[in-house]
């Protein structure tokens, strides 16, 4: 991936569509677990697009490009989400199916649901890019042991929301 960045620095477009290409999907399970509308994440994502290919000759290191994408998609849905001053709740999902979003994937969102919206990030950072809890904490501005907590927290909401069988006299 390093030399696809390298040359999508080097104004290749073909490598630049390439690259975004391949962080897509995983674009839009970010912004639309933050967004929780097809509309918002959409637009976010577009935006992270066009801002990478504005300001990637300020990426100094290759190897970052994926930490360095996610930040501006983070900062581009909470934009967002301050430009339109709404809080959506999942009761006003019911129903709501994105299109273009496997099965799986929407499983998968649904089984973020209970969790608070900052969490279903962690959740999306860790087990779907696959980031470590330390450049997770970078990505977030976060300590890296406040990330592992609510990772851990994270996971005890969805066993205690969708698995309370395996949840034995309170114990985790």
């Amino acid at each position: 991936m390093e030399e696809l960045i390298r040359r999508a620095k080097a104004y290749d477009g073909d490598a630049f569509v390439e690259l975004m290409e391949q962080h897509r999907q995983s674009m839009y399970k970010i912004a639309f677990a933050y967004l929780k509308r097809e509309e918002d994440a959409a637009d976010a994502v577009s935006e992270t697009i066009l801002d990478c290919f504005e300001h990637l000759d300020a990426l100094k290191e290759p190897k970052y490009f994926t930490t360095w994408l996610v930040r501006i998609l983070i900062n581009n849905c909470k934009d967002l989400l301050k430009q339109n001053q709404r809080v959506t709740s999942i009761e006003t999902l019911e129903g709501f199916e994105p299109q273009g979003m496997s099965r799986e994937n929407r499983e998968f969102l649904d089984y973020l649901e209970p969790l608070p919206k900052e969490e279903q990030l962690l959740m999306i950072l860790y087990y779907v890019w696959g980031f470590r809890t330390r450049e997770i904490a970078q990505i977030v501005n976060q300590k890296e042991s406040t990330v592992k907590s609510r990772l851990l927290r994270g996971r005890a909401k969805i066993r205690q929301t969708f698995f309370p069988e395996l949840v034995t006299g309170g114990n985790l």
